[in-house]
């Protein structure tokens, strides 16, 4: 079980956008880096294509950061370490800071 997931709200911690809140939008596991809202933002150069009708032009999108340079926020907005509790046959992730449990965030379909 990953301590930092999809969904989940983090502030930077360390970097150019240090400071800076987001929702991860994707966890890459084997390179252990996120893809945070708005957080890194480059530009990309892309080549119009007309097969897949797409335009060609400068786009602003988010690279990825390291995952140590995230911190997971809390119920209340506080930066919090993430620990674990194993009930029975469940684990569940707690927040270090207050011990509450952290609550897993549904994706909405767009």
């Amino acid at each position: 079980m990953a301590k930092i997931k999809r969904n989940d709200q983090v502030v930077v911690i360390a970097g150019k956008d240090k400071g800076k809140k987001g929702r991860v939008l994707r966890v890459i596991v084997d390179k252990q880096r996120v893809l945070v809202e708005g957080v890194g933002m480059i530009k990309k150069h892309m080549k119009p294509n007309p097969q897949r009708n797409q335009a060609g032009g400068i786009l602003e999108q988010e690279a990825p950061i390291h995952i140590s340079n995230v911190a997971l926020l809390d119920s209340e907005g506080n930066k919090t370490r993430v620990g674990f509790r194993v009930e029975g046959e469940t684990k569940t992730r707690i927040a270090r800071s207050n011990g509450g449990t952290i609550a897993e965030k549904k994706a909405s379909k767009k």
